[in-house]
């Protein structure tokens, strides 16, 4: 069931592509009419439930016939709609735009996920496009991946420009652990893994290391016994060419911006 924010969000997206009026649509005559919206290629559906919303937000009716999530060909219906004319056609540009990212994003995360061994998790970062992150990063959920942080009140995540501005990754850590007990560290080598590790860090980002840098730090934090007291996260650079790679090294998790940043939506169309 969608919550009250995303259904107000979708009534925004809806009111910025109307503004006071589709007044193209106002000239037809007015009537009922029948309505599909297809796919045009290989995908996994993102959307669909936010579009029916949409449809039903100017009064329309929408049936899903692929439910997100769902792998479809092309040429096949993703839902039909009935309304009255007007109403369907003022819709449609938010309604695809939106189901065109999210299956962009499931698909492209699926095809990663498939990549990378089961007992690795494939998360999204919280490089989206604004006023979309509720939907990115669900879509990414959708395809098999998983969200991350949201926002920045979910979790402490200590970066390079934390340290950087309080000089000192030990010190930052303490102050941390006074008063949260989950947290994860930004690191850029071995050493600062190993100091996060003793100081009792959740999560551990090893930021744009190559996997044979990945595989020398997690030998040497089985040599100290702290690997099994952190989960280790691969960041930075990772894609379709590579991925593969890192998640033979080892690591726990894999996020990759890429898949919410640099989205290649899927093309969809509504034919009456």
């Amino acid at each position: 069931m969608l919550s009250f924010n995303s259904k107000k969000q979708l009534s925004q997206f809806l009111a910025e592509d109307i503004g006071t009026g589709d007044i193209t649509s106002s000239l037809l005559s007015k009537k009922k009419i029948t309505a599909k919206i297809i796919s045009r290629e290989n995908a996994v559906i993102g959307g669909a439930s936010h579009a029916k919303e949409i449809f039903r937000l100017k009064g329309c009716n929408a049936k899903i016939l692929r439910k997100d999530g769902s792998k479809i060909k092309p040429n096949q219906a993703i839902m039909i709609i009935s309304g009255d004319a007007g109403k369907i056609l003022a819709c449609e540009r938010t309604v695809l735009n939106l189901i065109t990212r999210m299956s962009g994003i499931a698909t492209q995360t699926n095809d990663l996920v498939k990549k990378i061994p089961k007992n690795v998790k494939l998360y999204a970062t919280r490089k989206t496009a604004p006023g979309l992150r509720y939907f990115d990063k669900e879509a990414v959920e959708i395809g098999g991946g998983r969200k991350h942080r949201l926002r920045l009140d979910e979790m402490v995540m200590i970066k390079d420009n934390h340290i950087a501005i309080e000089g000192s990754l030990e010190s930052l850590i303490k102050k941390t652990k006074k008063r949260y007990k989950k947290f994860e560290v930004e690191v850029e080598n071995t050493f600062d893994a190993i100091l996060a590790a003793k100081e009792g860090a959740t999560i551990i980002m090893l930021d744009n290391f190559s996997p044979v840098q990945i595989k020398k730090t997690i030998q040497e934090l089985k040599n100290q016994k702290l690997r099994n007291k952190v989960m280790l996260e691969a960041s930075g650079g990772i894609n379709s060419k590579n991925i593969e790679k890192y998640g033979k090294t080892g690591v726990d998790i894999i996020s990759v911006g890429s898949i919410t940043n640099s989205v290649k939506g899927i093309d969809v169309s509504l034919e009456i």
